[in-house]
């Protein structure tokens, strides 16, 4: 089964850099998308968190408990 969306297709077909990038020609669209979210994920908080200071708390369990287990490595 082939999904087919005519207006879809429509604006796809009218985004420019076809001839020379291909499919590749959205690929700035995802670069924004992705700054978009790491900067959401910076500075954004929900309460007193926001994602990296969960990541880099855990980061520092990991390493205590690392350092707890295996003490001379």
């Amino acid at each position: 089964m082939k999904f087919y969306n005519k207006r879809l297709r429509n604006i796809l077909d009218k985004w420019p850099g076809k001839k020379y990038l291909g499919i590749y020609r959205f690929l700035p669209i995802f670069f924004v998308l992705g700054a978009a979210l790491e900067f959401s994920m910076i500075n954004w908080q929900v309460g007193e968190t926001n994602f990296y200071r969960t990541y880099k708390k855990r980061q520092a369990k990991n390493i205590v408990s690392a350092t707890i287990e295996h003490p001379n490595s």
